[in-house]
């Protein structure tokens, strides 16, 4: 009787819902991030949407404006022909196979950098570039800066001949997801100034994924799990993790109570990059024990690996 109440609890908690896939609109997206990759464009991010009826795309806009119409096996777009030193508004809308368009997201805010006057000097290739896979579906690169006469504003990341993924001039790093287990892949890295010049790629670097995914690249760490007795004698379940490194923003996680999947906790407002923490109510027995664990929904929509199993019994103050 507790189990069930407690994951009746769980799934009415204010935090957020279980997967809400009615069959009507999808979901506004979230995890959505622009960054200006030169002085006239903007590169737009977002998790995917997951929709009973499938997503056949995504549409993004510049204040009101429609700008781009994205395919809804992609999450990524530049937003290009836009003033230097400009800021602007950005916001995406899913799109079902049936034609019908969910509610925005948040906005988010970019500016553009100022032109440069007569700037036909490219950065310099980035160098070292290194990579590791972290489970079946993603990899991390990493490489060394680039030079370049005034700076560097952005680094596009290629697979192949296509571009999958951008990051600021200051950042020397970056995670994959979305990619699939067994596979042999190629990586390259360009950078480019506020004049939108590219640089020439670095060397590629070839990291084949693994056939079968343990999780452990994609899964929260340093999980822990412990009960809390309240003055009225309530018993309260702790939680705290570390979100895996993603190229995006986890907004999503899945409790698993004693081997079953409770609910989902959905982070509104601006989600944890570092330590996450959170609570909820277990009930008011001595000696109950329950076994908890989490995992997170990633940003190209999959749902990444579990984080370590945590046993713990109300009455007592360890964790397992």
């Amino acid at each position: 009787m507790l189990l069930c109440a407690l994951l009746a609890l769980l799934t009415s908690c204010a935090w957020g819902g279980a997967d809400d896939e009615s069959g009507r609109l999808p979901a506004a997206p979230v995890g959505v991030t622009a960054a200006a990759g030169s002085a006239t464009g903007v590169h737009v991010m977002w998790n995917a949407v997951s929709s009973e009826a499938g997503i056949d795309g995504y549409e993004v806009y510049r204040g009101t404006t429609k700008v781009e119409d994205v395919p809804g096996s992609q999450h990524m777009v530049d937003v290009t022909r836009l003033k230097p030193a400009t800021p602007y508004a950005f916001s995406v809308r899913a799109r079902d196979t049936e034609g019908r368009l969910g509610p925005p997201s948040r906005e988010v805010r970019a500016t553009t950098p100022a032109a440069t006057a007569a700037d036909r000097s490219a950065p310099t290739r980035p160098g070292e570039l290194r990579g590791r896979t972290t489970g079946s579906r993603a990899v991390q690169l990493t490489w060394a800066a680039s030079a370049d006469d005034r700076d560097v504003v952005s680094y596009d990341i290629y697979q192949g001949d296509t571009k999958i993924h951008s990051v600021g001039g200051n950042q020397t790093a970056a995670v994959v997801t979305g990619l699939r287990p067994g596979t042999r892949y190629s990586f390259t890295v360009r950078a480019r100034d506020a004049a939108d010049n590219l640089s020439p790629a670095g060397d590629s670097v070839r990291l084949t994924t693994p056939g079968s995914d343990d999780g452990r690249g994609t899964a929260p760490t340093d999980f822990r799990a412990a009960t809390r007795r309240e003055a009225d004698g309530a018993y309260y379940l702790d939680l705290a993790w570390v979100p895996p490194e993603t190229d995006g923003v986890v907004t999503e996680y899945q409790v698993h109570l004693d081997g079953r999947a409770a609910t989902s906790l959905v982070f509104g407002g601006t989600p944890p990059r570092g330590r996450a923490t959170y609570s909820f109510y277990l009930g008011s027995e001595d000696g109950e024990s329950h076994r908890v664990r989490i995992r997170p929904r990633l940003p190209d929509g999959t749902w990444g690996g579990l984080s370590a199993e945590r046993t713990v019994t109300t009455g007592t103050a360890t964790d397992r």
